[in-house]
């Protein structure tokens, strides 16, 4: 990719007043394209869950349903 200047050439773009405004009426230029504006992304992941937190988390909804049977049934 090329990298372009966001702003727009006066000159050179339609619809355009000599200071750059638009005139009522019409549609302005589209801004510019910016990828490297952002930070640059160094790490990511290349899977989803990892099995630690999936157990941890099955483990708690285990205890819950164990919990309100025995509460249902006790009760």
């Amino acid at each position: 990719m090329t990298e372009q200047n966001p702003d727009p050439d006066p000159r050179r773009t339609p619809g355009l007043e000599p200071g750059g405004g638009v005139p009522p009426g019409e549609t302005p230029p589209a801004e510019g394209s910016t990828p490297w504006a952002g930070p640059q992304e160094t790490y990511n992941p290349p899977k989803g869950w990892s099995k630690g937190p999936l157990i941890a988390i099955g483990i708690v909804v285990l205890l819950c349903v164990v919990f309100f049977l025995a509460f249902a049934f006790l009760v």
